[in-house]
């Protein structure tokens, strides 16, 4: 088959793909997307007798933009565009878990800081303040008195962008200092990971460290549940233990997997291509 890969920039990541899909025959067109030109009418020529294509843009605004397109286009993507725009958004995210009755924290959107504050001082100090479209755990802040919630807030309505003044406000949930990423293809887990900090944030992007973790049949249930919610695809779906049980905080539709292959026992790149495999011949038999 022929995979067409969208990026930006060539991590580690994408190394892996790249590898496992040119050491299996499978050819591959990799896609620039800062070069292309996407017409609302003609798909760019970089798209000729692409099979799959798979989005690995390292921006937000890209990934949710070209993925739209490409299924315009006609072509199989991965994710597609509908489940990219419910991941990428932090409330989306949220409804469409709540909705599916999956647990997931408590959280409530406001849109003025005066609302935003009324959130806050009802959840109770520690609670968190995220920005509705982010990654890494970057600009998010666990909100401790009533003084920081008022500085943060304030620096947030001002700081000039429509979606800083989207106030998504969250429990903090007492977690055992980890949580769990789980990496699925359409809600079959493949491996998961541990992520443990002294600090409360636990991204391994910011340095967590990282272990292999059993994926229990509550795990594997929840995960399921969670995939489904977004649309399926190829996910990471973040768990947070809350005593004897779980709950997702959120679900990413570009989900980066070095770390978790560099502690599983899965090969993680392989079982994705051996998935992408069988996704094609299924859009072939359907066709």
């Amino acid at each position: 088959m022929n995979v067409g890969v969208l990026y930006s920039r060539i991590r580690r990541d994408e190394k892996l793909l790249l590898s496992e899909l040119r050491d299996r025959g499978h050819e591959v067109t990799k896609i620039d997307v800062r070069k292309e030109r996407f017409g609302v009418h003609d798909a760019p020529a970089a798209f000729e007798d692409v099979d799959i294509v798979v989005d690995r843009c390292l921006a937000t605004s890209r990934s949710r933009y070209v993925t739209r397109f490409v299924d315009a286009y006609g072509i199989p993507v991965v994710n597609d565009p509908e489940t990219a725009a419910i991941c990428a958004d932090k409330a989306r995210n949220s409804l469409v878990l709540a909705e599916a009755g999956v647990p997931t924290p408590a959280t409530e959107v406001t849109f003025t800081k005066e609302s935003a504050m009324e959130s806050i001082e009802e959840f109770g100090y520690p609670c968190v303040l995220k920005p509705v479209i982010g990654s890494w755990g970057r600009l998010m802040a666990k909100i401790d008195s009533r003084d920081a919630a008022e500085a943060i807030l304030e620096h947030k309505e001002t700081l000039g962008h429509y979606e800083h003044k989207v106030f998504y406000i969250q429990e903090f949930v007492e977690k055992p200092g980890r949580d769990i990423r789980v990496v699925t293809t359409d809600g079959e887990p493949v491996a998961a990971m541990a992520r443990a900090s002294d600090h409360w944030l636990t991204n391994a992007a910011r340095g967590a460290e990282t272990e292999q973790i059993e994926i229990t049949g509550e795990m594997a249930a929840l995960v399921e549940r969670a995939s489904d919610a977004v649309g399926g695809g190829l996910l990471g779906v973040d768990l947070m233990e809350t005593g004897d049980s779980y709950t997702v905080h959120e679900v990413n539709h570009t989900v980066e997997f070095k770390a978790l292959n560099d502690v599983s026992d899965v090969d993680v790149p392989a079982t994705v291509v051996d998935w992408l495999e069988a996704t094609v011949q299924g859009v072939e038999v359907t066709a």
